[in-house]
């Protein structure tokens, strides 16, 4: 098992480009099994998680090529409805394939998910929603076992809470239903509306993107797709976190910033000066601030897009361990998501739990220092690469297959911005 070895108190400068998005390109991957056909997605990203979905598409019967960020997945010739435990228990999002297996079959039979250990994330929204639209769902030995005869029936279905697996896993079924369909208090999220722009261009009608309410106009068959996966606005804002961080300047390319209005206002906020173009996002200090940043404390509170996103709360986190007074974070979304704050505790960090809020006591700039440390989840591991490239001396981070599961060649972009990491075997 290989860690990650960070000599940090180097700022980081230059520009990155980022990677197409995880949490965009799986349920794109998932809607080509709604209809046959060789399907194109550009940009998109190689990582552990896209490398298990394929293995999981493979399973079906689909077929895969991989030419740089090309992907092609051809869904001519499935064989098989169903997404065994063993493809499943390491990512929450196989549970994706649930909704256009049976759109297109009128069966599934999908183990459980599971995921990182953040807390529960139940797909009780999915089941409600599947089951509205004329679905027979039962649960039993760890699968969802599914099935309709017929094509399912539009309806109303309301969300308690927006989900946003959940909204995908109910467009794609109810893309192919008879009649309307209508989601309300759907998620807003940027990789919801990368869906609907698939599913439309493969002949769906779909209504309201970028809004709480989704209007799926049934249709009898789409077409084979050619998209192009959005930027990893968690990738984008993790860098922009890490130059801060650090005390740098960079450019961070490739991404779309109307993606990340909340934190380019945290930021800001913070006293960084943040600069944006259509593609790309310039961060940096104020020019009597560059020899001693100084950074300010800023609380934030976690919410559904347009908020802040939970996926960058533990970046976050360690920015504030660096900061001229005391913050509050408090965390809506997965009540487990604070697994972090032990490790970072370890270099340094003054941080108090407190239920769903932690209160970060900063200590300035050059306030952390490395010690070995261990990544309980994806984003808690890229909060530990963060405070470690500020920290001074050493930082040793194991069990770093969580960092894989969501940041494409994480090392080669940090070296490029001046950093020193590399990988060593534990």
């Amino acid at each position: 098992m290989e860690k990650l070895i960070v000599e940090g108190g180097i700022p980081l400068h230059g520009e990155v480009r980022i990677s197409g998005a995880k949490n965009a390109a799986l349920p794109l991957m998932a809607a080509t099994l709604l209809t046959p056909g060789r399907h194109t997605l550009r940009n998109a990203p190689d990582l552990r998680d896209t490398r298990t979905f394929i293995r999981l598409m493979e399973n079906l019967g689909v077929k895969s090529e991989r030419n740089g960020d090309v992907l092609i997945l051809d869904s001519t010739h499935l064989n098989s409805t169903e997404a065994p435990y063993n493809l499943v228990k390491t990512m929450r999002a196989s549970v994706l394939v649930l909704g256009p297996l049976l759109a297109r079959f009128g069966r599934a039979k999908v183990s459980m998910p599971g995921g990182c250990a953040i807390g529960a994330r139940p797909i009780n929204f999915h089941i409600m929603g599947l089951e509205r639209l004329g679905v027979i769902c039962n649960l039993e030995g760890g699968y969802v076992d599914a099935h309709i005869d017929g094509r399912m029936q539009g309806n109303v279905i309301y969300f308690d809470i927006p989900s946003v697996t959940g909204t995908e896993n109910l467009l794609m079924a109810a893309v192919l239903a008879d009649g309307t369909t209508v989601l309300r208090n759907a998620a807003r999220e940027p990789e919801i509306g990368n869906l609907i722009d698939m599913l439309n261009m493969m002949g769906g009608r779909i209504d309201g993107r970028d809004t709480d309410k989704l209007t799926i106009h049934g249709v009898k068959e789409l077409n084979p797709a050619d998209c192009t996966i959005i930027p990893d606005r968690i990738e984008t804002g993790t860098y922009l976190i890490a130059i801060a961080a650090t005390g740098g300047s960079g450019k961070v390319t490739g991404c779309n910033p109307a993606h990340l209005p909340a934190l380019l206002e945290k930021l800001r906020s913070a006293g960084l000066v943040i600069d944006e173009t259509e593609d790309s996002i310039s961060i940096s200090w104020p020019a009597r601030l560059q020899e001693t940043p100084i950074l300010g404390s800023v609380d934030i509170k976690t919410m559904p897009f347009p908020g802040y996103p939970t996926d960058l709360q533990a970046q976050y986190m360690a920015l504030m361990t660096l900061g001229s007074d005391i913050c509050v974070i408090t965390e809506t979304i997965f009540e487990n998501r604070f697994m972090h704050v032990a490790e970072l505790q370890r270099m340094g960090a003054k941080i108090r739990v407190d239920g769903h809020s932690a209160v970060v006591s900063g200590r300035g700039m050059r306030g952390l220092s490395g010690a070995p440390v261990m990544a309980t989840d994806l984003r808690a591991s890229s909060s530990l690469v963060i405070a470690g490239l500020a920290a001074s001396g050493r930082t040793d981070i194991s069990r770093i297959y969580h960092l894989e599961r969501g940041y494409e060649n994480l090392v080669e972009k940090l070296t490029g911005l001046g950093a020193r990491v590399w990988k060593e075997q534990e």
